[in-house]
């Protein structure tokens, strides 16, 4: 599996409908784990971003499924970060030689 870092804003219509934030959350938690994946952990933040999820997923290509679903929605514009364990950096530092 493989963790990537959310950054999450919200669109117009997103903060016009804010009181459903925690739903709408919740539909993500649902919709990643049926992709076989795990919301690790979410938070509403202050400042430059609205929201950050933490993302334990399959692959890239599921990871940019997700994103494309949730974007749909209109609520929420995303950027990912593919984030590494030390035991990955690890192993990429292996590679330098």
């Amino acid at each position: 599996m493989a963790k990537y870092v959310v950054l999450v804003n919200w669109t117009d219509q997103g903060i016009r409908h804010v009181q459903e934030t925690t739903q709408r959350a919740e539909q993500v938690r649902q919709l990643v784990e049926r992709m076989g994946g795990r919301l690790e952990t979410l938070f509403w933040t202050q400042g430059r971003y609205d929201l950050v999820g933490i993302l334990d997923v399959p692959d890239d290509e599921t990871l940019a499924a997700i994103a494309l679903r949730i974007g749909m929605g209109g609520a929420t514009r995303t950027e990912t970060l593919r984030a590494f364990e030390a035991e990955e950096m690890g192993r990429i530092l292996g590679r330098l030689g």
